[in-house]
């Protein structure tokens, strides 16, 4: 396939931010259904190259749509995403919607509730296109033995769009939607922003509410928005955010408004950039390593005190991550893949059997270097400085020929250290390489601030001058 050339934003109405798409419904000049309409229409032109949907509801999408319009005339207003589609990772949990994490062993689930956060987008009067695809059961690799053919990316489909929220990075990138859900327990909202050109963010470890997602790994395992714009980030995690006291991780905190400080400039912030974390790493790409600098220079300019520091090896968060991981993985699957291994995907089966030879020791271990890690990301690193620059991914998204039978590649992902954590953790793109893939910043907050992450993406975001570009394919449409 002929790699698409960056084009200036279209101009449609599903390309609105949020917010204006928001304005344009309560004045009338705008309506849900016509909103709606005209997701499904790109859908329809696009979702055969870029298979970013499993499932679509266009029923479920138009009569919440007509729901949403009816409340606006009647002075209803639910909240910032009312009116607005919205698209699921597959492995939410939706009420008469199949539900199949991407999976031959889920191919026919049916829920009979609607996860957590599937309830507050319903309420909050959001309109539901469908569900997108993942990695199978959010781990493996993009696969061709599985239900459903892989996510492509819409910056050149012969290209992953990394994972294992592929179908939600592909949505958002090829503007099917401006919002799409996913999950991160190892960088699988981050990856796909980085790699797919969008913003992803990683709310802190219990900010948002998993019941009624199909869990990964229990302890890793975070919800979060991936979107067009940081402002959309903002509005819709005002919608999913809260306390869940179902949810054994779940933080009994109040919600912020996580859009307060947008639009500030960052004077009196102080930002460490973690350049030796990736830059010594054979792996970076020079260009990545590039836009990374000029990245951090660039938030300097907008008055923050930018520095140098060092972190652990990010060998070690890699190695606590994948203990953690895996076993937990395991604790899950252990026995559908003792009584029904053959039904897994190739991929899937590879990454989470080896938990079977993990001992308690090891989860033991891995637990006390968590606990050390992440004393000293927030306990010295982050006590000091309002946030951390860092890579998202070491190169752009990898093609689809280099994935092997047996063995998975990497995917070029930096993004498990702040797992591991639970820190915030947002991707905002810098850059296209020279190849037409999108690069990709990661900013790390202290725990339960997103609202100054927030506000360091939106600022570098407005004068990044990314915003503005969008595969041509989605021009085209």
């Amino acid at each position: 396939m002929n790699r698409p050339v960056a084009a200036d934003i279209t101009s449609g109405p599903t390309d609105l931010p949020i917010a204006e798409a928001g304005r344009q419904l309560r004045s009338g000049t705008l309506t849900s259904v016509a909103l709606t309409e005209a997701a499904l229409a790109r859908i329809a032109a696009l979702d055969g190259d870029l298979c970013a949907f499993v499932a679509l509801t266009s029923e479920r999408a138009l009569s919440d749509a007509r729901q949403a319009d009816a409340d606006f005339s009647q002075g209803i207003d639910r909240g910032p995403l009312q009116g607005i589609p919205y698209a699921l990772k597959d492995i939410y949990a939706t009420a008469g919607i199949r539900t199949t994490c991407h999976s031959k062993l889920f191919v026919d689930h049916v829920p009979e509730e609607d996860s957590v956060v599937a309830v507050k987008l319903a309420a909050g009067g959001g309109v539901l296109l469908g569900k997108v695809g993942t990695f199978e059961f959010a781990i493996g690799g993009p696969s061709f033995d599985l239900p459903f053919p892989p996510a492509r990316n819409p910056w050149n489909p012969a290209h992953s769009t990394s994972g294992s929220s592929s179908g939600s990075a592909a949505a958002v990138a090829s503007g099917m939607v401006r919002m799409a859900m996913g999950s991160d327990t190892g960088g699988s909202i981050r990856g796909p922003a980085c790699h797919c050109g969008t913003v992803g963010l990683k709310p802190t470890y219990g900010r948002v509410s998993r019941r009624g997602v199909f869990p990964l790994s229990f302890t890793l395992d975070h919800c979060g928005p991936l979107s067009v714009s940081v402002k959309d980030t903002a509005l819709t995690m005002q919608v999913i955010a809260g306390y869940d006291p179902l949810d054994p991780a779940s933080a009994n905190l109040a919600v912020p408004d996580f859009s307060a400080d947008l639009g500030k400039d960052l004077k009196g912030l102080k930002i460490a950039y973690a350049r030796s974390f990736f830059a010594g790493n054979p792996i970076t790409s020079p260009e990545v390593l590039a836009a990374l600098d000029a990245s951090a220079q660039a938030i300097a300019s907008l008055g923050a005190e930018v520095g140098e520091i060092d972190l652990p090896a990010y060998e070690l968060f890699e190695a606590c991550g994948r203990v953690i991981l895996n076993a937990e993985a395991y604790a899950i699957h252990e026995q559908d893949l003792k009584t029904r291994p053959f039904a897994y995907g190739r991929y899937a089966y590879q990454r989470i059997a080896p938990g079977a030879v993990l001992s308690a020791a090891d989860l033991v271990q891995a637990f006390r270097l968590r606990a050390e890690l992440t004393a000293l990301v927030n306990g010295t690193i982050l006590k000091s400085h309002d946030a951390v620059l860092t890579a998202a991914g070491l190169t752009p998204a990898a093609l689809f020929e280099v994935f092997g039978r047996d063995v998975t590649r990497w995917l070029g992902m930096y993004t498990i250290p702040f797992n591991v954590t639970g820190n915030p953790a947002l991707s905002v793109p810098t850059a296209l390489s020279s190849s037409g893939l999108p690069l990709g910043l990661q900013i790390v907050g202290r725990a339960f601030d997103e609202v100054t992450t927030l506000r360091i993406g939106a600022a570098y975001e407005a004068v990044s001058g990314f915003g503005r570009l969008r595969p041509s394919l989605a021009k085209a449409a």
